[in-house]
């Protein structure tokens, strides 16, 4: 029997598996290939920019995680990614920054696929798709305008986008449709 060592376990991992450097996919494992639609050697080399639904998304998350990460030690969220073929879906993101002070320099990252619970069902903007992964984490509209920059009224007008896009009457309905109930 072949000896498990830390590379066969990164590449068995049931779980997407990335290392990074300067938000460029250093190495990564055929599970996260498989949840992206693609080839493993085409996601080597690559920023993590093709795996976001736009580049506003994927600057404005990459400028949210080092304050996290500094003062958490890691970063995890719930957002809506873009597979190779560009169907949008949502995913579990965590990292772990090889030097807390530096969390882009080098890291390690997990992506677990959602869309078998959690569907992307309307079409929505890049602001709207990240009101709405904060909303699916329970957050007041306070807490995510902190977390985002913006102010409590702008985040209650892109719920009540979501709202209508959704077709909901409240914000559990919305919460419930997100969540894929």
């Amino acid at each position: 029997m072949p000896a498990l060592d830390y590379q066969t376990a990164f590449h068995l991992a049931p779980i997407g598996l990335v290392l990074s450097r300067e938000r460029i996919i250093e190495d990564c494992n055929d599970e996260l290939a498989s949840i992206f639609c693609c080839t493993r050697e085409a996601l080597l080399g690559q920023s993590f920019q093709i795996l976001y639904p736009s580049t506003d998304e994927f600057e404005r998350i990459g400028a949210r995680i080092p304050p996290i990460m500094t003062a958490q030690g890691s970063y995890a969220d719930d957002r809506i990614m873009k597979r190779a073929n560009g169907e949008l879906f949502w995913c579990h993101v965590t990292g772990r920054a090889q030097q807390r002070m530096d969390p882009h320099a080098a890291g390690v990252w997990t992506f677990e696929d959602l869309s078998a619970t959690r569907r992307v069902a309307v079409e929505l903007t890049p602001r709207e798709r990240e009101i709405a992964a904060q909303l699916v984490t329970g957050k007041t509209s306070k807490q995510i305008g902190r977390a985002l920059d913006i102010s409590p009224r702008t985040v209650d007008v892109y719920r009540a986008r979501l709202m209508r896009k959704y077709d909901t009457g409240n914000a559990t309905e919305l919460l419930q449709r997100l969540l894929g109930h």
